[in-house]
């Protein structure tokens, strides 16, 4: 895995980590799982801002009576006028503080009768919301309190997989040519997810894009050497620390998902939630290879050499396989398999084969 995706991958467990320290969670009346305290820490904010409108407020005041004093005492106003100026100062800031302490009262009360998201149309706002139980509770953009629309039938998440690679071909197992423990994927994606019937949620169409870097680690002592249209692994001529192939793709995951779901009804929406529910998914996804390198680490003449060699090796361009999940509460196994060979023009073909976890951020 090189830098860039280590780095992509640690700061998006970092965000989810954060999010899921930060929030708790709470039932309401209906036992489904929202947001807790959301509405009550802006509203705890908005209070603290009083105070700290009051203090700016006689702060401004403090300054503006020392440059009147200033003023008063450079003989270029007359006492009464000073008297006349600090009263009118202390009018104004007043006013200000009572005008200011209004607009938060006023910010306040619509929180107390209003959700957690309920924007008071100053601005739009874009908000990301995790629970402690692993599930997310979505990302919402806030335009100026539009209506919410009455029946969602597609929703948008995050996809996040990481676990073991490897490749196998007729009359191999799995580890045969590569190291097991060495060899990994990661995924990094977005999916929509839409309800295929009107009145139930116990299927679903996910699609969406993703990337994938499968890395595969060879055994043996052998790396790949690209010579025309044939690419074929050799072994080295001095012993490796290192030899691995990393295949970067982007391709279109499609997968019909099905599992149950609980409906939540208000006044003027509904929405199914799949949260802390069972799930599986079963598809498959076609794309496209859009760069493969080699890294290769040995020592020669007592130094430590390392090579990273970008070319096609012939990949096949076009990527396509099966993939299936089983999920709860966020988090499920997750497998998939190229159909496509490894490379074009092979004697022996190679599918990449990968099992590991996924994260449905939905």
């Amino acid at each position: 895995m090189n830098t860039i995706t280590k780095t992509v991958v640690l700061l998006f467990l970092c965000l989810i980590v954060s999010n899921l320290t930060a929030q708790e969670t709470q039932k309401d009346s209906t036992n489904t799982t929202v947001p807790f305290r959301e509405s009550a820490l802006q509203i705890e904010r908005l209070v603290e801002l009083k105070t700290t409108i009051e203090n700016e407020e006689r702060e401004f005041l403090k300054l503006e009576v020392e440059k009147i004093n200033d003023r008063l005492e450079n003989g270029e106003i007359s006492n009464e006028q000073a008297e006349n100026l600090k009263k009118e100062a202390a009018k104004k800031r007043a006013l200000n503080i009572e005008n200011r302490i209004a607009i938060i009262d006023n910010k306040i009360s619509l929180l107390e009768r209003n959700d957690a998201y309920y924007n008071d149309g100053d601005k739009d706002n874009l908000s990301i919301g995790f629970s402690t139980s692993g599930g997310f509770s979505g990302i919402t953009f806030n335009q100026k309190n539009k209506p919410k629309k009455y029946d969602k039938r597609t929703t948008s998440d995050l996809v996040l997989a990481a676990g073991f690679n490897n490749a196998i071909g007729d009359g191999q197992k799995i580890g045969d040519d590569y190291l097991f423990l060495g060899s990994g994927f990661v995924e990094l994606g977005f999916a929509w997810k839409t309800r295929l019937f009107k009145e139930s949620n116990a299927a679903r169409l996910k699609y969406g894009f993703s990337f994938q870097w499968n890395k595969l680690t060879s055994k043996g002592n052998r790396y790949f050497v690209q010579d025309g249209n044939i690419t074929t692994s050799e072994v080295f001529p001095v012993n490796l620390k290192e030899s691995q192939i990393r295949f970067t793709n982007l391709v279109v995951p499609v997968h019909f998902e099905f599992g149950p779901s609980k409906k939540i009804e208000r006044d003027d929406y509904f929405r199914y939630s799949t949260t802390n529910r069972f799930k599986i998914g079963i598809g498959g996804y076609a794309g496209f290879n859009i760069g493969t390198q080699q890294k290769l680490r040995f020592e020669e003449d007592g130094e430590n050499i390392k090579q990273k060699i970008r070319r096609d090796y012939n990949a096949t361009p076009f990527v396509y396989g099966v993939s299936a999940y089983v999920g709860y509460v966020g988090i499920g196994i997750y497998a998939k398999y190229d159909l496509n060979p490894l490379f074009e023009n092979q004697s022996n073909d190679q599918h990449n084969l990968s099992l590991g976890f996924r994260f449905d951020l939905d």
